[in-house]
């Protein structure tokens, strides 16, 4: 599983950090960015909910 975060759309509210901190981090700015370039399999569910708490809709989960 992928996660990608459309910087663009991205408002910087960290509810998908908050929701899932084993999936998202942030940027110095307080922006998304993914852990990783492959969800583990254990934190796909987790990726799911961080993407689903993006009141922009900024990440896509793949």
């Amino acid at each position: 599983m992928k996660v990608t975060i459309d910087t663009s759309l991205c408002s910087g509210h960290a509810r998908c950090n908050a929701t899932a901190p084993e999936v998202f981090d942030l940027d110095e700015s307080g922006y998304a960015l993914p852990l990783a370039d492959e969800v583990p399999t254990a934190h796909e569910a987790d990726a799911r909910d961080g993407a689903m708490a993006c009141p922009e809709r900024a990440i896509t989960v793949e």
